[in-house]
């Protein structure tokens, strides 16, 4: 009995091969750019602009919101991870948004009573974290004000004394429509270091602080909403409509579908669903291939790529699956340039150079884990080991990241599911990658060397950038000499590592 002519396995050999960060260079050209005058700025979804294209992974050793308020206030985007439940991922999000307020929501100003003692109200002002709390009455109205100064035993103020005895009762208030500038001013003028927020009849609606003022101040360039507030990005699961849409309403202007393979249909029909159904801005990921562009970007705010390009990805080690990640940008941006669609480069960047190759390609931001995960910022604390100074990382994959729900970005809950009981199947390892030290130093070096990329190129913007680059094909012999090599490193740079 006769069967279907099959086709050729030879037809399934892609030609070109595809490519990644260190088989390519930029070309060098023509250039009056500075690289201090180059401009990053650049869109990560539709309606959401960063100063610094660079996000931080949506991975539990990489980004809660202490990473993610750092991120905003240098330009960039924080990506909370999903790894929490549904009220932990709120706190969070409401933690990034509320970090820079220049006005202090009552709800989240710490009063005091007249009555309360001198000695308790130290320990609620130390447990806050905060030098000074307005007094108020049964009415919310403000009768004063009370500091560290004035509770201090030289004072003549006891521990068990009243706070009616130590407050300052002459309070200078401002109304809920005062400038930031009238603020400061008043606050110079009767110089004080806050001053409460009252409406018409003097009840307490929120506060003012000169030190918010001034680290307001400090990042001119900090990713914001309409609002003023500092931009949050949040992973959500591809079937996680009332958690996206939990986030939604807690301010997130982001949600990114946290997919290891998001050219599912199923992950494709949910994701849909989500867009419908929420505010905020939905990128679409992870995918690798022209066709899977083809099936998100007329509904997707923005895609992001990778197929098993990260550090501590064994996808296509364990799957046999995979696309090199120079090929799989220049492939997806072909579909969504036409659809004026933001394209994120997740994955496999190890320095300044691999970042500013992906813009090239067609991205026009780039996601990192690893290059963050030893920072100041990043959760977890630092170790040593062998006399050098580590913190832990891991991929979502990873066997411990299953076991805290990041198994089901990989489509499996094996926990739970059918298969419990059995073993994981891993897409990822657990590791430790060298302390860094702070955040805004690694993004300076980091920024700087695509900012010098774009000097090469003689562009000052990144979309002039990507249109003038161009990539050139190099052998393993050019990738040898494009390190330093014969000789001996002894002092290391900030900005390159031989091990990386």
């Amino acid at each position: 009995m006769g069967s279907d002519p099959q086709e050729p396995f030879s037809s399934k050999l892609r030609v070109p091969e595809a490519l990644t960060f260190d088989d390519v260079l930029l070309r060098p050209a023509e250039s009056r750019v500075e690289p201090d005058e180059a401009d990053t700025s650049t869109r990560v979804s539709a309606n959401v602009s960063l100063t610094v294209p660079v996000l931080s992974a949506a991975m539990d050793t990489v980004t809660e919101s202490e990473m993610a308020i750092a991120m905003a206030r240098q330009g960039g985007l924080g990506v909370l991870h999903r790894s929490m439940d549904a009220e932990a991922m709120v706190r969070e999000i409401e933690r990034v948004k509320r970090a820079d307020e220049l006005f202090i929501r009552r709800e989240d100003v710490v009063t005091v009573g007249p009555e309360q003692t001198v000695g308790t109200v130290d320990e609620t002002m130390e447990r806050a974290g905060v030098s000074g709390a307005p007094v108020v009455d049964e009415d919310d109205r403000v009768l004063g004000i009370i500091s560290g100064t004035d509770i201090r035993p030289y004072l003549g103020i006891g521990e068990g004394d009243p706070v009616r005895e130590a407050m300052t009762d002459e309070v200078i208030t401002a109304r809920g429509d005062v400038s930031a500038r009238e603020a400061l001013e008043l606050m110079y003028d009767h110089k004080i270091e806050r001053a409460p927020i009252v409406d018409e009849d003097d009840r307490l609606t929120g506060l003012v602080t000169m030190q918010g003022i001034l680290q307001r101040r400090a990042y001119d360039d900090a990713a914001r909403d309409a609002d003023g507030s500092l931009r949050a990005g949040v992973a959500v699961g591809p079937f996680e409509t009332d958690r996206a849409r939990a986030a939604d309403e807690a301010g997130a202007d982001v949600l990114f579908i946290d997919c290891a393979h998001a050219h599912n249909l199923n992950v494709i029909d949910s994701a849909r669903e989500i867009r419908a159904t929420v505010d905020a801005d939905v990128v679409v990921g992870n995918v690798g291939t022209r066709e899977a562009a083809e099936d998100v970007v007329d509904f997707a705010d923005g895609l992001k790529v990778g197929i098993g390009p990260g550090s501590i990805c064994t996808t296509r080690v364990v799957t046999g699956t995979g696309m090199p990640q120079i090929t799989a940008i220049a492939e997806v941006a072909d579909v969504a340039a036409r659809h004026d669609v933001p394209v994120i480069a997740d994955g496999g960047i190890r320095y300044s150079g691999d970042a500013i190759k992906a813009i090239a390609a067609g991205a026009d931001a780039v996601m990192l884990g690893s290059y963050f995960a030893g920072t100041d910022e990043a959760p977890g604390r630092v170790i040593t080991m062998n006399g050098k100074r580590y913190k832990q990382y891991r991929g979502m994959g990873s066997v411990g990241a299953m076991r805290s729900g990041g198994g089901e970005r990989y489509l499996r809950d094996e926990e739970n599911g059918e298969n419990e009981g059995e073993a994981f199947v891993p897409e990822g390892v657990e590791a430790a990658t060298p302390y860094k030290g702070s955040l805004e130093s690694e993004l300076h070096q980091l920024v700087g060397g695509m900012k010098a990329g774009m000097g090469y190129v003689g562009a000052g913007e990144l979309p002039e950038f990507k249109t003038r680059s161009e990539l050139v094909r190099v052998s393993s012999a050019g990738q040898q000499e494009g390190h330093p090599h014969d000789v001996v490193i002894t002092d290391e740079a900030p900005n390159y590592s031989p091990n990386e």
